[in-house]
């Protein structure tokens, strides 16, 4: 798919929603719907936009040379994107974390990196693997983790409808899989403080 211009709706994408809601019986010309096919193409642009964007265009070379070698974890960082099967929500939150090596990596950019792959269809294992690979291809960490916690709308609102369930991923690269001290430590700073 080819960068849009975030402005820019096609109008085959207004089209299908017409469509789409003629073949459930609605009245797309009538009040209240006159602007839904206009606004749900727009909704669905801005939802997919992570394939109009790169590594490198986010990235936009925040990266600073550092000796520090020790752990460095963006907790809770929220995620929205579209589940590839039924194009429902899931959402949730993202934990990303990396050894450093020679260099580190500005903390805003942690949250674009997550931000491109989840603007896209996914499913969530993939999604996991997509942020921990380019984490790791960016910093040339010793070691990068994530962790992600997420509900799925395609399991609340329609199938088994179980409202309380949460699905969660995991994928360690390099030090994080090889050494299980540092994948402690890393779970132990994802913990949530203990409430007294």
């Amino acid at each position: 798919m080819n960068a849009r211009d975030p402005e820019e709706i096609p109008t085959t994408w207004i089209r299908v929603y017409e469509t789409l809601l003629t073949l459930i019986g609605e009245e797309v010309r009538r009040p209240g719907l006159e602007l839904t096919p206009h606004r749900a193409a727009r909704a669905f642009q801005y939802l997919t936009r992570g394939y109009s964007e790169t590594l490198d265009g986010v990235v936009h070379g925040a990266l600073f040379p550092s000796s520090s070698e020790e752990m460095v974890v963006v907790k809770n960082i929220e995620l929205y994107s579209l589940c590839e099967h039924h194009l429902l929500p899931f959402f949730g939150k993202c934990h990303v974390a990396y050894l450093p090596h020679g260099q580190i990596l500005g903390l805003s950019k942690f949250a674009r990196i997550v931000e491109i792959y989840a603007r896209r269809l996914q499913i969530q294992e993939e999604l996991t693997r997509q942020i921990a690979e380019s984490v790791l291809s960016v910093t040339g960490a010793l070691g990068v983790g994530v962790i992600i916690e997420a509900q799925h709308l395609c399991m609340m609102m329609r199938g088994v409808e179980k409202q309380q369930s949460a699905t969660v991923t995991s994928v360690m690269l390099g030090e994080f899989r090889t050494n299980a001290s540092s994948r402690m430590e890393l779970m132990n700073m994802i913990r949530p403080p203990d409430r007294v």
